[in-house]
């Protein structure tokens, strides 16, 4: 018998969720599509709930994590800023290197 230890990685600011895995799926969904309601739709998410992490994302970061353009005639959209897609490239890393971590420490179990 093997074991596997199961972990989830979110950061925290003020005891309010900043990233999580969710909030990940969806600012990558956002990049893909350009846009909230197309990522929503994307992550059979509703439009309300989609917008309700964006914001609390960017209430909680340091910096604006997405900007939106009005709709109109061309429709709207919205897209990552530079901070936020830095935010993604660093908690997709520590989430990486989460898993190494807990993957070479599983071993101890195992061997015994």
């Amino acid at each position: 018998m093997e074991y596997k230890i199961k972990s989830r990685i979110w950061i925290e600011t003020n005891n309010n969720v900043l990233l999580g895995e969710g909030r990940m799926r969806l600012l990558k969904a956002i990049e893909k599509t350009g846009s909230l309601s197309k990522a929503a739709k994307t992550l059979k998410m509703s439009y309300k709930k989609a917008w309700h992490l964006i914001d609390t994302v960017n209430k909680a970061a340091k910096k604006p994590v997405t900007i939106s353009n009005i709709g109109g005639k061309g429709g709207g959209g919205a897209q990552l800023t530079p901070y936020g897609k830095s935010l993604v490239i660093a908690f997709e890393s520590i989430n990486k290197n989460c898993w190494k971590f807990l993957d070479e420490q599983i071993i101890k179990i195992n061997n015994l």
